[in-house]
């Protein structure tokens, strides 16, 4: 029996004792992909508790990453020791860039054997997801197992969120253990009063104020108090470079579009504005480098964010620190009566493109926003096609899209089947680039075994359109590996068990896109779209 156990608690295994701490967390789903080394945990699976398989590693986290996003929960992944936590990281690195609250596990091999450094031995287990994790451990006892996760829910579920990892030997599940006591922890943090005050004054004080919304306010369901915020400063409002949100309606007056991830571009978009107001975001997320004139033309700038990292590394401005429902709240109180301030012109709204073949991105996107259901969710991972999506394909707010934080491709498939399982009865739209689906196109076996309703739609360009961008940009002249011939979607997603059509005429654009969208379960629509190469970073509207 373990040490120091309390005179009454009852002495469980590791792994019951592990069950009951999922259930005192909400865990009714855990995303894995079995190995030798987590078997004792997966034997005898309790019938409350969904286990999700994925057929990659990688696919397993996305999916909890969409879960995680969409429910507000903390997700729960089994890995496979050492290789399948590799296999993981690239989606790890999202999470955690994401802010995703999720506890990954992965098998280690039994304690007994460590000091040989047998067969799937994991070397430094704790130290191998790091920096993309905020904790992880091996425990040093097979005892201490359950309190180690019950730790890591706790940490993960703190602001700024994100994951968390712990390596579990595979004899630890059957040794004795007692359960650890439920605890609770309350997340959220007021910001500094004295200092609303002062940015609830800057805004009254302004004559073109503007704010910068970035995706912490959908994450912490804060949109529409967002839009009232704005409203009573009856300012612009502009969506963060690279937000992986929608964090304000796109077809409310006030909203100026989106902030290219260029410096330059940036400071032309804001241009004329004497204060910025960036709320849930970095200050700000660049892609490319350049001048910011913004940035050093002395226009005040403040920031509101629960990330003390974000807040050091802004290169100006003051920042509070507060999580945003208590901020947003807090600021709406603090602001003064400005009805006497003009209202923003609205955003003259794009004609809609022609349909003529090859088939313009721009015009299939527009087709996709009219047929799908209002309360449809975009996922998406096109990057070559994000101007085109932004303009025709406007998304309504609180959770209505997803996309990756970090950059790193192989995400947005397998998330929009984590989000599938979190909104049941919603119709997801999974909008994937051709290069960016093959990162994890196994993950639509889980959606077929499942018959989720996601339609995925392929913006097939015949290579990685981003990389055809950044070639022009950075004059890269005939870069290798940037085509993607030959690739079969329809035969993938059938091969995967999910049906599949392939569309060149524009004619059989909404026919296919249609019954796409009817289906009971996952349905995949190959788009191809001309390959005109799109200029990503001047393209505020």
């Amino acid at each position: 029996m373990p040490g120091n156990q309390p005179m009454n608690s009852k002495v469980l295994t590791v792994r019951e004792a592990t069950l009951g701490v999922l259930r005192s967390f909400g865990v009714d789903r855990v995303f894995g992909n079995p190995g030798s080394t987590e078997l004792a945990f997966l034997g005898d699976w309790p019938d409350d508790i969904d286990y999700v398989l994925g057929l990659q590693e990688g696919c397993v986290v996305g999916m909890a990453d969409g879960y995680a996003q969409a429910t507000g929960r903390p997700a729960f992944v089994n890995l496979h020791s050492a290789a399948g936590l590799g296999h993981a990281l690239g989606n790890l690195f999202t999470a955690f860039r994401n802010k995703t609250p999720m506890v990954v596990t992965a098998g280690q091999q039994a304690r007994s054997l460590l000091r040989m450094r047998p067969y799937l031995f994991a070397e430094d287990a704790e130290q191998f997801p790091r920096p993309y994790v905020k904790w992880s451990s091996e425990p040093a006892r097979a005892e201490d197992v359950p309190a180690a996760i019950a730790q890591a829910f706790l940490t993960a579920m703190q602001h700024p969120r994100g994951p968390t990892f712990v390596s579990v030997p595979s004899d630890d599940w059957a040794r004795a253990a007692v359960a650890p006591p439920v605890r609770h922890i309350a997340t959220e943090f007021a910001p500094d009063p004295a200092a609303i005050v002062r940015l609830g004054a800057a805004i009254a004080a302004a004559s073109k104020p503007a704010f910068v919304v970035g995706p912490e306010i959908d994450r912490n369901g804060c949109v529409d108090a967002m839009v009232a915020v704005a409203e009573q400063a009856r300012a612009a409002v502009w969506a963060s470079p690279m937000s992986s949100r929608s964090s304000f309606p796109e077809l409310h007056p006030q909203f100026a579009g989106f902030l290219p991830a260029a410096p330059g571009g940036l400071a032309r978009a804001l241009r004329g504005v004497d204060l910025i107001v960036v709320v849930g975001a970095p200050m700000f997320t660049f892609h490319v480098e350049g001048q910011c004139e913004l940035l050093d033309d002395g226009t005040p700038v403040w920031q509101i964010t629960d990330d003390p990292a974000e807040a050091a590394a802004a290169a100006v401005g003051d920042t509070i620190i507060s999580t945003l429902p208590k901020a947003l709240v807090a600021l709406r109180s603090a602001l003064p009566d400005i009805a006497t301030r003009e209202m923003p012109a609205a955003q003259t709204r794009p004609a809609a493109p022609a349909a003529q073949n090859p088939i313009p991105p721009a015009y299939a996107l527009s087709r996709l926003s009219a047929l799908m259901p209002r309360d449809a969710i975009v996922v998406e991972e096109a990057p070559s096609h994000r101007p085109a999506i932004q303009q025709f394909l406007p998304r309504p707010g609180a959770d209505s899209f997803y996309t990756m934080a970090s950059g790193g491709l192989g995400y947005s498939l397998p998330a929009s089947i984590g989000v599938a399982l979190a909104r049941p009865g919603r119709r997801i739209v999974a909008l994937i680039g051709d290069g960016s689906a093959m990162y994890c196109i196994q993950a639509i076996w889980t959606a077929a075994q499942r018959r989720l309703p996601i339609t995925f739609v392929i913006m097939n360009n015949s290579g990685y359109g981003a990389m055809r961008a950044f070639s022009q940009l950075m004059q890269a002249h005939r870069p290798p590996g940037i085509d993607l011939p030959g690739l079969d979607f329809v035969a993938l997603a059938r091969g995967h068990g999910c049906p599949g059509r392939r569309i060149t005429d524009v004619a059989d654009l909404d026919r296919c896109l249609a019954e796409a969208l009817a289906s009971g379960g996952p349905a995949l629509v190959d788009i191809a779209v001309d390959d005109a190469t799109t200029d990503l970073f001047n393209h505020p509207r």
